[in-house]
């Protein structure tokens, strides 16, 4: 499992007579930013695309944000494009490099970012989009992000764990938070595809796009259910693993808000296109799954944190990882935000403003740490450590 402890010298040396380099100084090459770029990175879309997606979800306060959403909104889509042209030249240029990433057995695991990049705009195509492009031309974007995003993670959730169970046997310490990705996208596509509903012709079309959600709600739910208690073991009888993997712990939050808030979502659209007494079941579902649910995450969210604050005493190094501290908190604004609505109550609402709070902090460093370590270059160079990664595999 690859250690972001680095064992050489970063900095790279400048010809002699010629001065360091300003921008990317730690790379030999500034054209080497683009040969180790993984999957991970399309998780600075999600954390930034939720802070969006959650300000305008608010129970309070919500439409007063919507300006200053919609400009985030805005800036992950910009961003998405800059990573989709930035990992197609990847992808051409060092191709052997684009096929070690797809089988390394931490950084494969990250091949549901871009999956749910891909959703995290689309939803926010949907919800602030129309401000700008118009509500027709807003859905239309949104439904073909919300496909291309369902059939990449429906993709993901299937041929990622095919291949750990074909390949090398995994250790006993190898499960970590990173496991998930995988297979959450199913669920954000569950949550997100709830909005496309009323936008289609009443009749088929409506019930077959909410009956497809609800089973990629199942999809993703019991494979989340199979992973936790593998990761609840690990953490048991193994330790919490290498420092740089920390983070990943707060992933564990993704499927937990993310399932509440799906929960909410199609049980809001299920009135005119469910049967009855399927419709006011769906709706009654809401907190009797929801409510449980929701004091898990938040018990995770205090272990998590813990766990965190540990680690960080005896050393967090930074790493793309950080950006789990934003995506899996989002999803728990969501979900106390969709509770709250659906229950009046001063407890959800109140937790989904903390938790916003919370978020865009968290969203406002990691995106400075993310910028300040692209622009040295140290962020692009391939891990070092006592247990190197597969040649060319980037740092987590």
């Amino acid at each position: 499992m690859a250690v972001d402890s680095p064992t050489r010298p970063l900095t790279a040396t400048a010809p002699a007579g010629r001065p360091p380099r300003r921008l990317l100084p730690e790379l030999d090459r500034p054209a080497d930013a683009l040969r180790n770029l993984g999957p991970n990175w399309f998780a600075a879309v999600m954390g930034t695309g939720i802070v969006g997606n959650a300000a305008v979800a608010l129970p309070v306060g919500g439409q007063a944000l919507r300006p200053a959403a919609t400009v985030v909104w805005g800036l992950a889509c910009l961003l998405l494009l800059t990573l989709l042209g930035a990992w197609t030249a990847h992808a051409i240029r060092h191709p052997e490099r684009a096929r070690a990433l797809a089988g390394h057995p931490v950084m494969g695991h990250f091949w549901g970012a871009p999956a749910m990049a891909l959703l995290t705009v689309g939803a926010g195509t949907v919800a602030l989009g129309a401000d700008v492009l118009g509500t027709a031309v807003a859905v239309r974007a949104g439904a073909v992000l919300w496909a291309a995003g369902t059939a990449l993670g429906l993709l993901t959730c299937v041929a990622v764990p095919y291949r750990t169970m074909t390949g090398s046997p995994a250790p006993a310490d190898a499960a970590f938070g990173g496991w998930l990705m995988p297979v959450v996208p199913p669920m954000v596509s569950a949550a997100t595809g709830a909005a496309l509903v009323p936008h289609l012709p009443a009749g088929q079309p409506r019930l077959t796009l909410l009956l497809v959600c609800g089973a990629l709600f199942g999809v993703s739910l019991f494979s989340s259910l199979i992973l936790l208690p593998q990761l609840w073991s690990r953490l048991v009888h193994h330790g919490t693993g290498p420092a740089a993997l920390v983070p990943t712990l707060w992933m564990v939050l993704g499927p937990l808000g993310q399932s509440v808030t799906a929960v909410h979502l199609l049980a809001d659209a299920a009135p005119g296109v469910l049967p009855q007494p399927y419709a006011a079941a769906a709706r009654a579902a809401v907190p009797l799954y929801g409510v449980p649910v929701w004091g898990f995450a938040l018990m995770w969210l205090a272990l998590a944190a813990a766990l965190t604050v540990r680690q960080a005493r005896l050393g967090l190094p930074f790493s793309l990882a950080w950006w789990g501290f934003t995506f899996p908190v989002g999803t728990c604004v969501t979900a106390s935000a969709g509770l709250a609505q659906r229950l009046g109550s001063d407890l959800f609402t109140g937790t989904a403003l903390a938790l916003y709070a919370f978020l865009v902090l968290a969203w406002l460093t990691v995106s400075a740490r993310t910028v300040r370590a692209a622009l040295r270059g140290g962020i692009f160079l391939p891990p070092q450590g006592p247990a190197p990664a597969p040649e060319g595999t980037p740092r987590l």
